[in-house]
Formats: C-alpha cells, structure tokens, sequence
C-alpha cells in the first residue's frame, strides 16, 4: 500500500463519533502521547440536543482536558442551578450549585451551551493535542476475530472503503450506533422510562428573577413535564416530555402537539407569551426524540470499549447526559492508557471502567425513579403510572443484575424487592427536603442533606475537584474491594496496594 492510501493504517486508539463523548476520550488519550484516529460521519458543527451541562462536566473535566478557558469565553449563558415546579408543592423551588459544602462559590456554575458550538470546541481541541480527526466517515463495521476487536471499516467523503487498525476501538457514535452490538448483545429499555419528547426553540422567552435568569426551568404537568432553556436572550430551548402512548400523535404532527403541549402548562406558556418561534438555521424546525431509557448489559469486550449513548442513557430531566458521557469516556480513557503503558492488566483495568460506569449509571436511574415518584398528581394518567410502586420486578431485576449493590453501596440491596424499598424510602427523602427549602437560612441547602442526593451527585463533586485543585479534597478510596483509583492526572488508573 501507498502512503497515501489510507487502507491499513494503524493507531493505538480508534474513536467513532466525534461528540463530547468521543472528544474526551481521545483527547485524553492523545494527551498521554498515544496515537488516536477519531472518526465521524457528521461535519461540525452540526446540532444536538442537550444543552444543559453540570458543573464538573465545565470545571472538571474540561480543565482535565485543557479546555475550560475557551469554554469560558464562548459566552454561553451561566446556569446556576435549576429550577423545578415538581412535586407537592405547587410553586416552582430552587436548586442552587452554590450551596453545596464541597464546591466553592467561584466555580458554583455550568452553563447551557448551544451543541453545535460546545462540541466543535471540544473537537477542534482533540485536534489541538494531536487526534487525527476525519469528519464525513461513515463507520460501518469493525474488524474483529475471536480473540479481540482489532479495527473497523468506513467510508469516507469520497465515498471509498477504508479500513484501520488498533489496539483499541471506542464507539462514541451515539444511540444510532452501528457498531455497538459487537458489545454486551442488545440494550435493555426501561419500561418505566419510555417517554418521547418534541421539542424547539423560541426566538426570545421571559427569563427567571436574577441571578437564576440562566437556569434550566422544569415543570411538571398532567401529561408529562416541560423543559425551558435560555441559550442566549434570542434564543429558548423548549421541549415536552410524554408518555410513548402519545408517540402517533406526537410523530403525525410535531408542530402542533409541541404547541399543544406548551399550552397545557401554564407556567411555561405564559413564560412565552407573544414570542414567536425561532427562524434562523437549525433552530426553525421542530424535531421528535425516543426519549428511552436503556443500558447494555457489557460495556466492553477485548479491543473495544462503549461509552456515551452508544453505552447507555438515562432521563434527561437532571441534564446528566453530557456528564455521564464524558465522565464514562474519561473511565473508558483511564483503562486504555493504563493499559497502553503496561501498569496494570488489560482486564483489571477494564474492570474498574465498567464497575464505576455502572455505578454512576445506577445511581442517577434510582435518584430518578425516586425523583419522578415524588410528584403526586394521582389525577394524572403519566404521573399515577410513574410511581416507585409501577417499576417492574423485571426492571427491577434486570436492573440489578446491572449495577447489583453498587449503586448504593450495600450488596445487600441487590435482591429486587428491597431496592423498590428503597426506592420509596428515597422518595420520601427528597419529597423532605424539597418542602424545607422554602425554610432555608440561605446559608445551606436542605437537598444537600439529603442521602440520595449526595450519593447521586458526589463523584461529579470529586471530578470537579480533581479539576480545580488537581485532586479530590479527600483521599479517595476504591470502589470495591480491590480496586483502582484515578492517577493524580485523573488520565490512569492506580491500585493503591502497590
């Protein structure tokens, strides 16, 4: 073969998709001096949904990546926190970064982020660190024998065959993934988390009471709930959350059910009075989700790794979907690189990506179960089927072969009957917390008191961390017994023993 020919090139990492998930992992292996391709069949900037971010995906793992600074001067709009009209109380309640005891004020924030920009940042900074990127590549298969996955296939823009090799493959290409069977069989679909969600933009929208004009706004409502993101001052993201048995309206005529739905609540409706829906490119169509839950029951196998929503995804009510994408590719990175160098064994390392992977999974599935479960609208066909009680045992089951004690720490909990138990008693927990905010001395947050809460939320506090400070305030101790913890980097793995 020719040097210009690129059939038979070899790498050590070969990424598929180019989306946060896909730039993380590869940024952070380029980063160890190791030979990434990433490949996407998109050109960029190109749109995508999720514009709602968590501070440790802004200030841990971008300044993991060396990215934060130009993030920062993106000028996207600063998020603060949430805002909720959910659950008993029927006026809206706030969610504050600010006050939780392991996060300084300064770095208290995320943003809302227009994807199209966020995720060209993110890969023009892979390319910055040496990743070989080739946009318009369409992945087909992977190139595999019976010991390991040892490459893949793809066409390029010129519509040619192309095939690579290396030691490792990432698919980082999204729920659409071509490629994710060859890993963990097919995705399990949660049933109690089988929603569709249509959503657009508006060119403008009434903006909350500083300084929480840039948070995300969720209201529940008789058919579902409602999402109200301000991008810029022109700009709302505004999207419906129903059941599936809504799909064939929803998918017949999207504009009107969006519209109809906006309407049917009113503390979003009347936040857009007199404003007309968004016209400028890509921002003047109205588009329709399968907004499913699902998981895999393998997340890798020799030579290949998933993350991102080609591994797993999980209701976006929380905005943890770019968190958990970046936060299992940066695991997913840690396992390679420790693996490329020869530190520690292949599997053990892979080992430690799954187990932490699952568990961060696990815990935002059961914080959400328990979160939807507080909202009492017995009224509510949506609401009276989305009740801890309405999970069922084969959920239940499947879900704790899936994460069994991890999750919550205790393996004593892996039986189905006793996580619905918990379950409940989580619910009750936030539905506490939630009615003391109102109380609150401004000094504290009540949902920081909450057990479910910290336990969801704490290893995006310690990423954030490791961030700012180049390490966890705390010495951090394994997951299980005899595992791995994160390098001072936060780019490898280390066994403590040793």
């Amino acid at each position: 073969m020719t040097a210009s020919d690129p059939l038979g090139e070899e790498f050590d990492v070969i990424v598929v998709g180019g989306g946060p998930a896909g730039s993380t992992v590869a940024s952070a292996v380029a980063l160890r001096g190791h030979r990434v391709l990433l490949l996407d069949q998109q050109t960029f900037p190109r749109y995508q949904i999720g514009e709602s971010l968590l501070p440790s995906t802004v200030h841990g793992l971008c300044r993991i990546l060396g990215v934060e600074d130009e993030v920062a001067r993106a000028g996207f709009k600063v998020k603060r926190g949430g805002t909720f009209r959910w659950g008993r109380n029927r006026e809206p309640w706030q969610f504050s970064f600010a006050l939780s005891p392991r996060l300084s004020d300064p770095t208290s924030f995320a943003y809302q982020v227009e994807r199209a920009r966020f995720d060209a940042i993110l890969l023009d900074n892979a390319r910055r660190i040496g990743v070989d990127v080739r946009e318009g590549c369409r992945v087909s298969d992977v190139v595999a024998d019976e010991e390991r996955v040892r490459g893949v296939r793809w066409t390029g823009p010129g519509g040619g065959i192309h095939e690579a090799r290396a030691l490792y493959v990432v698919d980082a290409s999204g729920n659409t993934s071509r490629i994710h069977g060859h890993v963990g069989g097919k995705r399990t679909y949660s049933d109690f988390f089988r929603n569709i969600a249509v959503f657009g933009y508006f060119a403008g929208g009434e903006r909350l009471p500083r300084p929480n004009d840039g948070n995300i706004f969720c209201a529940a409502f008789d058919e579902g709930w409602i999402w109200y993101i301000p991008l810029r001052d022109d700009l709302t993201s505004v999207g419906a959350v129903v059941s599936r048995e809504n799909a064939a309206a929803v998918q017949g005529d999207p504009a009107t059910a969006w519209r109809r739905l906006i309407d049917s609540c009113p503390d979003v409706r009347d936040l857009l009075d007199g404003v007309p829906q968004a016209t400028e490119t890509p921002y003047d169509q109205v588009r329709v989700r399968k907004d499913w839950s699902y998981w895999k029951t393998g997340l890798w196998r020799p030579g290949m790794v998933l993350v991102g929503d080609a591994a797993c995804f999980v209701d976006p009510v929380l905005s943890s979907g770019v968190h958990l994408a970046t936060y299992g590719s940066l695991l997913a990175a840690r396992a390679i690189n420790s693996s490329l160098d020869g530190t520690l064994e292949e599997a053990r390392c892979f080992a430690e990506f799954e187990a932490r992977y699952r568990h961060e999974y696990g815990l935002f599935y059961e914080f959400l179960v328990s979160f939807y479960d507080m909202h009492r609208d017995e009224r509510s066909y949506y609401w009276s089927a989305r009740k801890v009680t309405n999970v069922g045992a084969t959920e239940l089951e499947a879900f704790v072969e899936l994460v069994g004690g991890l999750a919550s720490g205790d393996a004593s909990l892996a039986d189905p009957g006793q996580r619905g138990a918990r379950l409940a008693a989580a619910s009750s927990d936030l539905d506490g917390a939630v009615g003391r905010l109102p109380d609150s001395d401004g000094r504290r947050n009540p949902l920081y008191e909450s057990p479910a809460f910290r336990r969801t939320f704490h290893e995006g506090s310690v990423l954030q961390e490791r961030g700012i400070h180049g390490g966890p305030l705390e010495e951090e101790a394994p997951l299980r017994p005899g595992g791995l913890v994160p390098s001072e980097d936060g780019l490898t793995w280390v066994d403590p023993a040793r």
